[in-house]
């Protein structure tokens, strides 16, 4: 039985030609430094990222967790939106593996105030104040929703006026380019000094992510991912297929998008279910439903039992995620559910 998967775009199949290309890869050891499809990937992702130089790592919690190693020191602070990926869902890996704390800006969906980003950024010359040594902007937002180029550069800006850098954990990097039109993504990388972009979610590599930024700091990030276990041995098998996702996956996600929207649109005639339109930016689509406590928790079984595999109720919330592998088709028949249940006694 096929289902419809709509729990993230994470759950991509691999493409015919990833799986062609994955069978006749050349490897090495990743260890040794010896992967010819490993480099391969390294270097045309630093290109197309603009970046000097560039690391395959397993994920992109690893990624973030690799960069915030390479920027600072145990005890320094990390300037960040409340409700990124880093600061919710990474398990607290920042003080764990870091020793860092964060500080929230005034923030709404990601796009930070940079004067409220400006009064976060202390320094050293105070004890009992620990020094902001990174800030972190995530786009696409973790909402749904898509950072401007201009907040962009005003955040890169403020912060680069008091010499600390910036990190871009872009896991839809991709899908925020094509929402601003952005033909390059160095037009967004420009306003970063390392950039994480994963692989593995609408671009369906079957695994990985890369970091990129100037050579020194992938240098101890390389170091951080060794750290962390992160040595991929014969890793040129998955990096064959993150290669065919960056240069011919990256384009057409346009459709991924134009598919939640009009998901997000039948979901909004539903009685009862509010779609939140401010976040409808990219693939997914966020909605609240005035379920009770019951009716919510049955949810996701009884859409599975009709087909449709979807998460339940997070924060008040609910979410679908559209992908390579959903059809328009896919989105109606999911919507008549949703409206099926709903109505439901």
């Amino acid at each position: 039985m096929r289902y419809i998967d709509l729990r993230s775009d994470t759950v991509t199949q691999p493409t015919q030609a990833m799986r062609d290309v994955m069978a006749a890869a050349v490897v090495g050891d990743d260890v040794f430094d010896d992967d010819p499809t490993i480099h391969e990937l390294e270097a045309y992702a630093a290109e197309r990222l603009g970046k000097e130089a560039a690391v395959f790592v397993t994920s992109g919690m690893q990624g973030n967790a690799c960069a915030l190693m390479a920027h600072t020191r145990r005890g320094d602070c990390v300037i960040i939106d409340p409700h990124s990926h880093i600061a919710e869902h990474e398990a607290g890996s920042y003080g764990q593996l870091s020793g860092v704390s964060l500080r929230f800006p005034q923030s709404v969906n990601g796009t930070m105030d940079p004067d409220s980003v400006r009064d976060c950024l202390t320094d050293d010359s105070d004890v009992q104040v620990a020094p902001a040594t990174l800030v972190v902007v995530e786009n696409a937002h973790s909402t749904g929703a898509v950072v401007s180029l201009d907040n962009m550069r005003a955040v890169y800006e403020t912060a680069h006026e008091k010499g600390v850098s910036v990190h871009l954990d872009g896991a839809r990097l991709f899908n925020a380019a094509a929402v601003l039109g952005v033909s390059d993504v160095r037009e967004m990388t420009q306003y970063c000094d390392t950039v994480m972009c994963c692989l593995s979610k609408g671009l369906c590599a079957p695994v990985g992510s890369i970091l990129a930024g100037p050579k020194d700091l992938i240098w101890r990030a390389r170091r951080a991912r060794r750290i962390l276990g992160g040595g991929l041995r014969q890793g040129g098998f998955l990096a064959a297929a993150g290669l065919i996702a960056l240069r011919d996956m990256t384009d057409r996600l346009r459709e991924d998008h134009e598919n939640a929207a009009h998901l997000g649109a039948l979901l909004d005639e539903i009685d009862g279910v509010q779609v939140f339109r401010d976040r409808l930016d990219i693939d997914m689509v966020f909605f609240t439903a005035d379920w009770d406590e019951d009716k919510a928790a049955r949810y996701p079984n009884w859409m599975l039992e009709h087909g449709v595999k979807v998460t339940g109720c997070a924060g008040g919330e609910y979410r679908m995620v559209c992908h390579h592998d959903i059809s328009r088709a896919d989105c109606d028949q999911t919507a008549q559910l949703v409206r099926t249940f709903a109505a439901e006694g």
